[in-house]
């Protein structure tokens, strides 16, 4: 191979690194443990610390399908090369430093995924059609429905008819069901991807759906009556231990779903040189991110914290349960979502339930909805535009 190639392999891992730092070090970093550390349920330094290793998990066990989605599946017929790859790191990674320095709310997810379309269609791909109606239906109905879930959740758990030892711990419950049929890679057979549903299933005698459905009851009991026990013996402390575990979650799946914007664009380049294995991208994307959430993170922590301190645990497990639902369902689809929308929207549902509609501000919502909207849109044109003109 060409020295003038090893470079520009190198200077797209570098950038790929870059990427992954400024996740970690961004809103995907922070989000996830912000509103535990604005309820005074952990440190802002132990926040950065847990949700640096848990993004790394995530990445590792659950990143390929978000990978494989941004690196292959968002233009039809065409590989990116070399310095496409590079042009759509240095888009996003610079759009995002950018929203950090000054403020604003641009997601990765949006940055990534239009400059990835713009390079491609300009290099002479086609649009893939249903991908796009996959991840537009997806962007479209996050605020709906992560709102809606938390408007609900919020609304009840401050009922005193609706004790928290049974509310709390069903919400657990649920969390552990879900969390019983995600897919992590090497529990399948062989070392594929497989469930925890999936590895009691091939220890008994019988499979089958009755099996499936019976395992993942048993888990959801066990984990909402270890919730109802610890809530009932500490109120406080066991909606702390909740709302700390939630976060962790919620900082796996980030990982999970975010690290693919990161690598994601190199695995066209794998193809060619058929050397570096998808995991130790994964790892490396991962590194950065855990990197990232330990030495950016912390800042953007405390900020974020001061907007949530209002919160409490109360309104923060109900920002967090469908913030962990919504990643994870993206994550199994292998569709690039923003984590500032995941969370922002449940926030502002949960808020909502409490102090209705005078808690929302409508200015912010939509100065937060026109910077989503715009970063895309700047990243799709740059995209095209720098692969027209050099590429």
């Amino acid at each position: 191979m060409e020295a003038s190639v090893i470079a520009l392999f190198l200077v797209a891992g570098l950038a790929s690194l870059f990427m992954s730092w400024v996740i970690g070090a961004g809103s995907s970093g922070a989000t996830p443990f912000a509103p535990a550390v604005g309820a005074n349920a952990v440190s802002t330094m132990r926040a950065a610390f847990v949700v640096g290793i848990f993004g790394f998990a995530g990445a590792v066990v659950q990143g390929s399908n978000v990978s494989e989605a941004v690196g292959r599946g968002l233009v039809d017929g065409v590989s990116l090369p070399v310095t496409g790859v590079i042009v759509v790191l240095a888009i996003g990674a610079g759009l995002m430093a950018i929203g950090i320095t000054t403020g604003y709310p641009i997601a990765t997810a949006f940055t990534v995924t239009g400059s990835v379309v713009g390079v491609g269609l300009a290099l002479g791909g086609s649009p893939a059609w249903g991908k796009y109606a996959e991840i537009g239906a997806v962007w479209v109905a996050t605020p709906f429905v992560g709102g809606g879930l938390a408007y609900g959740i919020a609304s009840v758990l401050p009922r005193e008819d609706v004790p928290e030892r049974y509310s709390v711990a069903s919400l657990a419950g649920l969390v552990g069901a879900v969390l019983a049929n995600v897919q992590f890679a090497y529990l399948g057979p062989g070392g594929a991807a497989g469930s925890l549903v999936g590895v009691i299933q091939r220890q008994l005698p019988v499979t089958g759906l009755s099996v499936a459905v019976s395992s993942t009851a048993v888990l959801a009991l066990a984990v909402g009556g270890l919730v109802s026990w610890d809530v009932r013996r500490d109120p406080s402390g066991g909606l702390r231990r909740v709302l700390l575990a939630l976060g962790s979650l919620v900082a796996f799946s980030a990982g999970g779903s975010q690290v693919g914007l990161a690598v994601g664009p190199l695995l066209p380049l794998l193809d060619t040189v058929d050397v570096v294995p998808v995991t130790a991208v994964l790892v490396g994307g991962g590194a950065g991110i855990l990197v990232g959430s330990w030495t950016g993170a912390p800042r953007m922590i405390k900020s974020l914290a001061q907007d949530y301190s209002s919160l409490g645990p109360r309104r923060s497990i109900a920002a967090l349960v469908p913030s962990f639902l919504i990643a994870q369902t993206a994550v199994l689809l292998g569709v690039p979502v923003s984590f500032n929308e995941i969370v922002v929207s449940a926030i502002i549902g949960s808020g909502a339930a409490v102090g209705g509609r005078d808690a929302v501000s409508t200015r912010k919502i939509l100065v937060t909805v026109g910077a989503w909207a715009g970063s895309f849109a700047l990243a799709f044109v740059l995209g095209y535009g720098v692969a027209m003109a050099a590429l």
